[in-house]
């Protein structure tokens, strides 16, 4: 297991469309893919438990991905977020 804190870029934080394209990514590899905010854990490949996370920008998670291609799992989804997740 690997993980890394990131922080959101986006000004709206993770609201539907960043966090759809989140969810995408995540769910193109076969690594189990987490997020912790507060203290609590979050499906990474879920749109309903990214989106209840409630992410806002400047906050800062902690993606875990765990499995055969963790490290691609976490690079693309850290490059992502620092991208601004397409918005």
């Amino acid at each position: 297991m690997i993980t890394q804190s990131v922080t959101i870029k986006n000004p709206l934080g993770l609201h539907a469309r960043p966090a759809k394209n989140f969810v995408q990514i995540a769910s193109q590899y076969k690594s189990n893919v987490t997020f912790a905010k507060d203290s609590k854990s979050f499906n990474a490949k879920s749109i309903l438990m990214v989106m209840s996370a409630g992410a806002k920008c400047g906050q800062s998670i902690e993606l875990s991905c765990d499995g055969p291609d963790e490290q691609q799992a976490l690079t693309a989804l850290v490059e992502a977020i620092d991208s601004g997740l397409g918005e």
